[in-house]
């Protein structure tokens, strides 16, 4: 084993201690106390120099664990001007000091790194402690889902959506639920997923926030197309037979044998009857088939639309029977440029029903008016209106106007909202409505590129 100079030192003063010693014991056993004059300072000399180098080496480390304790890994123990007995620990002290130092810079880009993915994403992120409720983190995302730009503790959640919080309270570690928010007056549909992680012996809840409105649009507009598919199928093979034979017996009755062979007032009734199976089977028929256009719409032919044309279009089919109504018809366009990909005869028929819809709403209106408007948002979204100052609808309502066969008429056929939705969707866009009962209502075509 090779010694250093360190080493070498300390063994030297040991072994010098250990002589003084001896010597004292020996001049002691020998009776010649006299002697003990000369070891005696030379073993407290030795006893005091192993206090001192001790106490140097004890604040060194008193020290290094000062920083340490206060993360001060900055900190730099000059190795050139202390002791040579100490300059193996200072130099310890420095590395250890840089590995730590590179510990946490690594530490903190792995955070900065999360950090920035966390906002980057879509998904909405909500971490507090479980134990007192602290917000420990939220993201631009939950802020702009939830239109919520800042909490403090997840208890401050209750005075804003009290329906919310008591859904989050309720959410264990490890599942998963939709709910319906209501945001600038539409209906949103929002998965929760919630997990527990451990921090620094805290106890926290990280719940996720996921807009499946869209997605969730998508999967019930092919549900209900598979639906239509199966219902207008089997009708249309009962019903049409049913109409065909009531046209062939109108006939047979119309024959002079059964004329004559049978009562006036019995054959009229008859005839009555056969009448009205045929008209009804008809207009079960006409009924069957206009739901069968829901599923006809598989391709588009888009093409720039000029919003400005479209809403000219419009306003020169519409306006005879605006007119007629006395609606007043209001036309909001900023920019002139602005412009859409779409199909314009299948968005046309959108705005055409959508408009038909308004000034029905509008009719019972002392000063009826209808607004068309257009605007472009971020992300290259357009987004075009169609806001009237009629009754509104009630807010139960506003997540199912557009399921088929659904109709607030009494002669409505549920047909019209139903297949303005599938018309956005296959333009990758969608339909949102806006309403307040007794104010009016807004339906807003969202436009992606």
């Amino acid at each position: 084993m090779i010694f250093n100079r360190y080493e070498w030192r300390l063994l030297l003063r040991v072994f010098l201690m250990f002589l003084a010693l001896c010597a004292a014991a020996f001049v002691t056993v020998k009776g010649q106390p006299l002697y003990l004059v000369i070891f005696i300072p030379l073993i407290i000399y030795s006893v005091i120099e192993m206090i001192r180098f001790q106490k140097k080496a004890q604040d060194e480390v008193n020290q290094f664990v000062e920083s340490i304790h206060y993360r001060d890994f900055s900190r730099h123990f000059d190795v050139r001007k202390a002791p040579n007995e100490l300059k193996p620990l200072r130099k310890g002290f420095n590395d250890i000091n840089t590995t730590f130092k590179l510990i946490s810079r690594e530490r903190e880009t792995q955070y900065h790194y999360l950090q920035k993915i966390l906002e980057l994403v879509d998904t909405g992120i909500l971490s507090y402690e479980e134990d007192t409720g602290n917000i420990s983190w939220i993201n631009e995302a939950f802020k702009k889902l939830l239109s919520i730009p800042y909490l403090k503790t997840i208890q401050s959640l209750e005075k804003r959506e009290a329906d919310l919080y008591q859904e989050l309270i309720k959410l264990k570690p490890g599942e998963s639920n939709i709910i319906t928010i209501t945001r600038n007056q539409q209906l949103v549909k929002i998965l929760i997923t919630a997990s527990l992680m451990r921090s620094d012996e805290k106890l926290y809840k990280l719940i996720a926030f996921q807009n499946v409105s869209e997605a969730l649009d998508e999967t019930e507009s092919k549900a209900w197309s598979k639906l239509l598919n199966v219902m207008t199928h089997e009708i249309m093979n009962s019903v049409a037979p049913i109409s065909s034979l009531a046209d062939t017996l109108k006939n047979r009755l119309q024959s002079p044998e059964i004329a004559e062979a049978m009562d006036g007032s019995d054959l009229e009734d008859l005839e009555l009857g056969i009448d009205t199976i045929k008209r009804r089977s008809d207009g079960l028929l006409k009924f069957t088939e206009s739901y069968r256009s829901l599923n006809k719409i598989t391709k588009l032919d888009r093409d720039k639309v000029l919003v400005r044309n479209l809403f000219e279009n419009l306003n020169s089919l519409m306006r005879p029977t605006l007119e007629k109504k006395h609606i007043e018809l209001e036309i909001i366009l900023r920019d002139p440029a602005l412009a859409i990909e779409a199909d314009i005869n299948l968005i046309e028929q959108v705005m055409i029903n959508l408009l038909v819809n308004a000034i029905e709403a509008v009719k019972d209106r002392e000063e009826p008016r209808i607004t068309l408007s257009a605007e472009a948002q971020s992300g290259s979204k357009t987004l075009v209106k169609i806001t009237d100052n009629g009754m509104g609808m009630p807010h139960e309502l506003l997540d199912k106007i557009f399921i088929p066969f659904f109709s607030t008429k009494k002669t409505g056929s549920g047909i019209g909202l139903s297949l303005c939705k599938q018309i956005m969707l296959l333009h990758k866009g969608n339909i949102q409505v806006q309403s307040t009962e007794g104010k009016g209502s807004s339906f807003i075509l969202q436009f992606v590129p």
